[in-house]
């Protein structure tokens, strides 16, 4: 699948800690039918073999809303699953590394912190970075914290387009209008939703709004 900047609008990161009431593949596609842009398909503790398994399941179900299909982390199961990218952290494998790796159309998304980091992941062939923690998150409770002015800094310095992250919901997401990301990227505020298909939907309104020129 081509990238486009336009896919970053509501990028949804899945997280197990929500599952019960419903699976995670009947959370990802309400996602999907709110409106969800993009998706990532994050396991921890998943050992290779069963990661693989799933992503093929989330992989075609992402294809019949034609949204890309990201997986956190961890490149071969990207590959093996026929997943459009994957996203990896500052202190996972190197993203010129990657990109040797991988299939030309192949996208590469990577975290950046600081305006070094973003220039540096953009010069190794990234495709988009995640930008953040724009506020206090619950899934990563340790993450370094960066301002509205920070983010808008970090943007501005590559020409590849940037997502926020961290700690975003329906609250707080308004704050971040002026910081020249292409979208924002949520978990607890879409996969914690009583109504998920809804948050996807109040989300991406909002997300539309905060990233209009």
């Amino acid at each position: 699948m081509k990238f486009q900047r336009e896919v970053l609008l509501l990028y949804a990161i899945t997280d197990r800690a929500w599952v019960g009431r419903q699976t995670l593949y009947e959370q990802i596609e309400e996602a999907l039918q709110g409106g969800a842009t993009i998706v990532q398909l994050r396991e921890k503790d998943m050992d290779a073999a069963d990661f693989t398994a799933e992503a093929v399941e989330v992989k075609a179900l992402c294809r019949r809303y034609r949204v890309p299909l990201i997986i956190n982390d961890n490149v071969d199961v990207a590959l093996q699953s026929g997943a459009d990218g994957v996203h990896v952290g500052i202190e996972d494998t190197p993203v010129a590394q990657l990109r040797q790796m991988v299939p030309k159309d192949f996208i590469i998304g990577a975290t950046a912190k600081t305006v070094e980091q973003a220039r540096a992941a953009e010069r190794a062939g990234a495709d988009y970075l995640g930008v953040g923690a724009v506020f206090p998150s619950p899934t990563k409770k340790n993450a370094i914290r960066i301002t509205r002015e920070q983010l808008k800094e970090i943007c501005g310095s590559v020409s590849i387009p940037a997502v926020a992250i961290g700690g975003i919901s329906m609250e707080n997401a308004a704050a971040l209008q002026g910081g020249g990301m292409a979208g924002i990227a949520v978990v607890s505020a879409i996969f914690a939703a009583p109504d998920i298909r809804q948050a996807a939907a109040d989300l991406r309104a909002v997300a539309e709004t905060i990233t209009a020129p």
